[in-house]
């Protein structure tokens, strides 16, 4: 028979095999504005941030976001692998840097790039990030052409629709003033016969967005290239047009391949899009592609020295993590095009028969429906007595996980409230089953239990809209 003795050995936080919950630093709050005195074991540690988090919403019932919620074990691993490489040390990492260049020319083969394979772009944080590096290519370009006229630099403008909060930013930052064309009657987007009235010899370029963040229709820059080519011909204004497809940019390719928005249209000098919205890579990588080198003036781009060797960069930021990158690449080249077709096509059918559900259930006008535009819906409430707003609804449906979007339509459109739905890549016909059986329980709740009219309150910040003005 083996003698079995018991051990006095102890190790930091007490007895060998103590209980998490037991141990002397999980009976106290854990420190918010100051550093602890004394360290903590490392599963201690975890088991205390990990608690803490799941006082966060589930991301995957979140359908206000755009952004990427579910991925491949093979994506998560990747980025394991990649944690510790800084995208912008390119010497070091060299084979990175060679795949962040591959994806730029699949991205300006899939926009219909003239010559792909000779085409300058680069990753980013994101669609924002990527958006105002296209917005600074515009504004050189112009200060080149005005200074070569001899005309002033003082005031510069840009022209657009509905946009999200990133071009806003962009204006204040870079002093740009903003032109953005309003809304009126049961206009979703910008107007094309509008922009003669809001150009001029200082508008540096006319942003069109690939999938409007507050409607998710895309503009139509055909028709804006057209109206610009018109303006042209009457006033010799050449202007440019940068195309926001940071949703847009990985569905139309797949889901609208006959629609003319990207680099077939001669006007659209550049493209910005988001890697980790329908691109399905993890958050935190975007991509902003220019027709081809001469639309980049080489003031922009800095040639740093780092780590030994010659480093050409564009971006607003300095280190980042590399793994969104390779793990955007490895959605390319695993998925294919058939592959991100039959995704996003997918999402579409899903998004179509949820607003189908929706229509049904009564109090609901579809503003919306899923066709034509981004994998989503969106609905404004019939007027009468229903017992509750669209607000209401979101704070109802909070209580059962989905977060969902709802907010007033921007300039001179407020009065229209819309609650929108994304559907994106994990989001099953049977996720969107669930959410139709708990919108109804709550239409029906609402029935009996009436909530007082209240002013309009957004329920998300992926209305994209600007707090200031």
């Amino acid at each position: 028979m083996p003698l079995h003795r018991k051990s006095k050995h102890k190790h930091q936080s007490g007895y060998v095999g103590e209980d998490i919950f037991s141990a002397s630093a999980t009976r106290h709050s854990v420190p918010r504005y100051k550093l602890p005195k004394h360290s903590m074991p490392a599963k201690t540690g975890y088991q205390l941030v990990r608690d803490e988090l799941y006082l966060d919403g589930n991301s995957r019932q979140n359908l206000a976001t755009f952004c990427t919620t579910w991925a491949e074990d093979e994506v998560q691993r990747l980025m394991a692998d990649c944690f510790d490489k800084n995208m912008i040390d390119k010497d070091e990492y060299p084979q990175t840097a060679e795949i962040e260049s591959r994806c730029v020319h699949m991205l300006a083969d899939l926009w219909n790039a003239q010559d792909s394979e000779d085409t300058i772009g680069c990753s980013t944080t994101g669609s924002s990030e990527a958006a105002m590096l296209g917005g600074l290519a515009l504004k050189w370009q112009w200060r080149k052409r005005q200074k070569d006229n001899g005309k002033s630099i003082e005031k510069p403008n840009l022209v657009c629709g509905p946009v999200q909060v990133c071009w806003h930013k962009f204006a204040r930052y870079f002093d740009v003033e903003l032109r953005e064309i309003p809304l009126d009657g049961n206009e979703v987007c910008m107007n094309p016969d509008k922009t003669r009235q809001y150009v001029d010899e200082n508008t540096i370029g006319v942003v069109a967005t690939l999938g409007v963040t507050f409607t998710c229709v895309y503009e139509p820059v055909e028709e804006i290239a057209r109206a610009l080519d018109v303006i042209e011909k009457e006033t010799g204004l050449d202007i440019p047009i940068h195309v926001d497809a940071a949703s847009g940019g990985f569905v139309a390719p797949f889901i609208q391949p006959n629609l003319a928005w990207d680099f077939r249209i001669a006007r659209v000098k550049s493209i910005n899009t988001s890697g980790h919205k329908f691109g399905l890579a993890p958050l935190g990588v975007g991509w902003v592609i220019w027709r081809d080198a001469g639309e980049l003036p080489e003031d922009l781009i800095f040639h740093v020295d780092y780590l030994g060797g010659d480093m050409p960069t564009f971006a607003l930021n300095f280190s980042r993590p590399g793994g969104e990158i390779i793990a955007q690449y490895y959605n390319l080249i695993r998925l294919g095009f058939e592959g991100y077709r039959e995704i996003q096509q997918a999402c579409v059918d899903t998004a179509i028969w949820l607003g189908e559900q929706v229509t049904e259930m009564g109090p609901f006008d579809i503003f919306y429906n899923g066709k034509g535009g981004l994998p989503a819906i969106g609905y404004s409430l019939k007027p009468g007595k229903w017992g509750f707003d669209l607000y209401d609804l979101s704070d109802r449906l909070r209580m059962r996980g989905w977060q969902i979007a709802s907010y007033p339509l921007p300039s001179n459109r407020q009065d229209t409230v819309i609650q929108r739905i994304m559907i994106r890549h994990g989001i099953s016909r049977d996720m969107a089953a669930l959410l139709a059986e708990d919108m109804r329980r709550a239409i029906e709740y609402f029935s009996t239990h009436p909530i007082a009219a209240s002013e309009p309150r957004p329920t998300s910040s992926h209305s994209g809209r600007s707090s200031s003005s």
